[in-house]
């Protein structure tokens, strides 16, 4: 698979490695200061939304492989941010472990994509074959530049079953 193929999964599914616990979080327990969980639960989804953002903006322009290796990297870090602060105050914010698990998965597929896409991008690149402006201008036979004779299927010197 080719590295824009991989950027434009990639730019598909990052909303949902964005937002997979904003619908079922629950309201925050009585103990707490109100608000406080979901807020910073927001702080961290909305640097990691800006960053998956910022990929999906480098796949419209077809971004090098070093430059999606660089903000994939950055978009792994702010998910893996959000995951650390979920598996943290999972049970201080009422956290159900299905949505726990659900980010960790998707944090992991987020990681496996950036190997990918970085690996692409360490490889030097690709020798392109000729366009087709080259070969319209290919040297067009004629009677000048064609090699006579000699063939197995030269038949126009003779048999070629009788040498």
């Amino acid at each position: 698979m080719d590295l824009r193929r991989t950027m434009l999964i990639a730019a598909g599914l990052l909303p949902l490695a964005v937002a997979p616990a904003a619908a079922q979080f629950p309201p925050a327990p009585a103990a707490q200061p109100p608000g406080t969980c979901m807020q910073d639960f927001d702080k961290l989804r909305g640097d990691a939304a800006k960053k998956a953002e910022a990929i999906r903006e480098a796949s419209k322009r077809k971004a090098q492989p070093v430059e999606a290796c660089k903000l994939f990297g950055e978009f792994s870090a702010a998910e893996g941010k959000m995951l650390k602060y979920v598996e943290t105050n999972s049970v201080w914010c009422g956290i159900p472990a299905q949505v726990v698990q659900q980010i960790k998965q998707q944090h992991a597929k987020t990681n496996e994509l950036r190997t990918r896409i970085c690996q692409a991008a360490a490889q030097p690149p690709r020798p392109r074959g000729p366009t087709l402006s080259d070969a319209l201008t290919a040297p067009v036979t004629d009677a000048g530049n064609i090699k006579r004779g000699g063939g197995t299927f030269d038949t126009l010197t003779g048999s070629p079953l009788g040498r």
